[in-house]
C-alpha cells in the first residue's frame, strides 16, 4: 500500500454527539465528516464496528461479519417511513459525555423493534427489495449470524426467571475445574452458546433446521437490523469518500467465544467436542498490567485454516474491506507468535508463547484476494513485544506499523518511539490510541523524568501537552499522523476510551456538539500546511 503523507482522527461514531444517548450514524457522524474536510483531514479511524456484549467492548462482539445495530440512527428510521416523530420524543435523560448502555440498549431496542414491525407491514416495494438483496449477498455469513442472535436472546428470556434449574446445576458442574459459580451464571443466563441445548449448541442439521423454524421471526428482525445498519454505513462511507476522507477500520486479530463465528466454525477453533475452549488468548505481563491480560478469546487452530485455504479469514478480510477503506489488524504478533492460556487460569501469567502461521497467511491472504501483500491496505498493529520474528514477519509482508509518541519518554534517545529513530515513512504515528490515557491525563501521571525529557524534546513548557504531541506526531517522517479526538480537546484522563484490565466503565466516551471548534480546525490546517500533510 502506497501511502499519501496526510493526517486524520481518530473516533468511534459511538463518540458522537446525539439525543439518543449514543453516538449513532445520523447528523452526528455528517457533523464530524464536515469538520474533517473543513480541518483538511484525509482519514478517520474507527474502532471494530461489530454488535457489541457484555462489557460492551468492540473487541469482544457477537461478530466479526455484523455490523452495531445499536449505531442505527432513530432519526434516519423516522425518514424511512418506520417511525414517527412523535415516538421519539419521549425519551430517557441520557448523559452528553458518556454512554450509559443499560439504559441506551432498551431504549433503542425498544425503537427499533416497532420500525421492524413497519418495515414488515408498510415497507414500500423498493425497501423490501433492498433487504432481499442484502440478504441475499450476505447470505454466507448472515443465515448463522441472525440464527445465533435469535437464539441467544430467546433462551435468555427463558431463564430470566428461574433460579438455578437442573439444567443450570448440570452445566455447573460440568465446567467446575474452569469456571467459578459467578461465571457459570454469567454463561448460563447469558446464554452463551455452549449452554444450548446439545442439538443447536453442536450445529447437527436436525437442530438448526428446528430452531431455524421455531424462532422464524426473530431470525427475520436480525436480519433487518443488520439490513438497515449496512444500508446507513454505506451512506456514511460514500459521504466520507466524496469528503476526500479515507476511512481506516479495525479488525480484532481473535473473535469472541460467545460469537456467532465460533459456533458456526467450530473447527477452526481449539476447542473440545462439546466446544469448550482448550486455551484462549491473552498477553504476558506487560505495560499495561502486572498480570498480563487475559482476553478470554478461543485461539485458532491454525493447521485447519490452512486446510481450508484462510477462506473464513479471506471473507472477513475482504468484507471489511468493502465496508472501509484501509484496515488494521489488532495485535498483529500474533501471527507470528501468540500468547496461549490454559482455559480456567485466572491470569495471562502461566502461559506460553506459540508460533503462529506467519507468511504463510499472508501468502494466502494475497492470492485469495488477488493483491500482493505489500498492496493490501491493511496496517499491522505492531505494538507490544516485539520480538526478531515479529519484527521479520512485518518486514517481509511490507505492511505499515505504528509509533505511539506516548511511549516515548521512560528511556533515552535511543527509544524506536522517538521521532529522529524512525528509519522509514511506512508507519502511523500516534498521540495515543483507544487503549492509553489521553494526552493530557498521560502528562499529568507521567514520572517527573518523563515530562522533564519531554520538555527538553520539545523546548516546551508542558502547559499544553496534548498539542504539543500533536505538532511532533504531524512533524515526524511516518506517513499518517492520526490523533485520538480526545487529544484535539486537551480532555483528561476521566474522557479516556478504554483501561486494559479494567472490567467496567469503558468504551463510554462521548463529546458534545459544540466541542469541534473551528479553532482546532484552524491548528489542524496550519499543521498540515506546515508539515506538508
Amino acid at each position: 500500500m502506497k501511502l499519501e503523507r496526510c493526517s486524520g482522527i481518530l473516533a468511534h461514531p459511538t463518540s458522537f454527539p446525539s439525543q439518543y444517548g449514543m453516538g449513532d450514524l445520523g447528523s452526528g457522524t455528517y457533523q464530524f465528516v464536515d469538520f474533517l474536510q473543513k480541518s483538511n483531514q484525509k482519514l478517520w479511524q474507527i474502532l471494530p464496528f461489530g454488535p457489541t456484549s457484555f462489557g460492551d467492548s468492540p473487541y469482544q462482539s457477537f461478530s466479526t461479519f455484523a455490523g452495531n445495530h445499536y449505531l442505527i440512527s432513530p432519526d434516519i428510521l423516522v425518514g424511512e417511513k418506520y417511525l414517527e416523530p412523535a415516538e421519539l420524543l419521549d425519551r430517557p435523560y441520557f448523559d452528553t459525555w458518556s454512554v450509559d448502555y443499560g439504559r441506551v440498549i432498551p431504549y433503542k431496542m425498544g425503537l427499533f423493534k416497532k420500525a421492524f414491525e413497519a418495515f414488515k407491514e408498510s415497507g414500500t416495494p423498493e425497501q423490501k427489495a433492498q433487504f432481499e438483496a442484502f440478504a441475499a449477498e450476505n447470505q454466507k455469513w448472515l443465515e448463522d449470524y441472525s440464527l445465533f442472535v435469535a437464539a441467544k436472546n430467546y433462551f435468555i428470556e427463558e431463564r430470566r426467571n428461574t433460579f438455578e434449574p437442573v439444567e443450570f446445576k448440570e452445566f455447573k458442574e460440568a465446567n467446575s475445574k474452569s469456571l467459578t459459580e459467578d461465571q457459570a451464571k454469567d454463561f448460563y443466563y447469558g446464554a452463551v452458546w455452549i449452554t444450548w441445548p446439545e442439538e443447536l449448541a453442536l450445529r447437527t442439521p436436525e437442530g438448526l433446521g428446528r430452531w431455524r423454524e421455531k424462532l422464524g421471526d426473530e431470525i427475520y428482525y436480525a436480519k433487518f437490523l443488520q439490513y438497515e445498519f449496512f444500508r446507513e454505513w454505506k451512506l456514511v462511507k460514500d459521504y466520507a469518500n466524496k469528503a476526500g476522507v479515507s476511512i481506516i477500520g479495525d479488525i480484532p486479530i481473535f473473535v469472541a467465544m460467545d460469537s456467532s463465528d465460533v459456533w458456526a466454525n467450530q473447527k477452526l477453533f481449539q476447542l473440545d467436542k462439546k466446544g469448550h475452549p482448550l486455551a484462549v488468548a491473552g498477553v504476558p505481563p506487560d505495560y499495561f498490567s502486572e498480570t498480563g491480560q487475559l482476553w478470554g478469546n478461543p485461539l485458532y487452530d491454525w493447521d485447519a485454516n490452512a486446510k481450508e485455504n484462510y477462506d473464513w479469514w479471506t471473507d472477513r478480510v475482504g468484507l471489511t474491506l468493502k465496508l472501509v477503506d484501509i484496515l488494521r489488524i489488532d495485535h498483529f504478533r500474533g501471527f507470528a507468535a501468540y500468547w496461549s492460556v490454559p482455559y480456567g487460569e485466572p491470569t495471562a501469567v502461566n502461559g506460553e508463547w506459540i508460533k503462529g502461521p506467519g507468511n504463510a497467511f499472508f501468502e494466502a491472504l494475497s492470492k485469495n484476494l488477488k493483491k500482493d501483500v505489500s498492496e493490501l491496505p491493511i496496517i499491522a498493529e505492531d505494538l507490544g513485544l516485539m520480538t526478531p520474528e515479529v519484527i521479520a514477519l512485518r518486514d517481509s509482508t511490507g505492511l505499515p506499523g505504528m509509533k505511539i509518541l506516548q511511549f516515548a519518554w521512560a528511556g533515552d534517545n535511543t527509544d524506536d518511539y522517538l521521532p529522529h529513530n524512525y528509519t522509514t515513512t511506512n508507519s502511523v504515528v500516534y498521540t495515543g490510541t483507544h487503549d492509553n490515557d489521553t494526552t493530557f491525563g498521560w502528562y499529568a501521571s507521567a514520572t517527573e523524568a518523563e515530562r522533564d525529557y519531554f520538555r527538553k524534546y520539545m523546548n516546551v513548557s508542558g502547559n499544553n501537552a496534548a498539542w504539543d504531541l500533536i505538532r511532533l506526531a504531524y512533524s515526524s517522517v511516518a506517513a499518517y499522523a492520526v490523533i485520538p479526538v480526545q487529544d484535539l480537546m486537551n480532555l483528561g484522563t476521566e474522557h479516556r476510551m478504554n483501561t486494559p484490565g479494567k472490567a467496567v466503565g469503558n468504551w463510554q466516551f462521548r463529546y458534545a456538539s459544540d466541542m469541534l471548534k473551528d479553532e482546532i480546525a484552524s491548528g489542524l490546517r496550519y499543521f498540515c500546511e506546515v508539515f506538508r500533510r
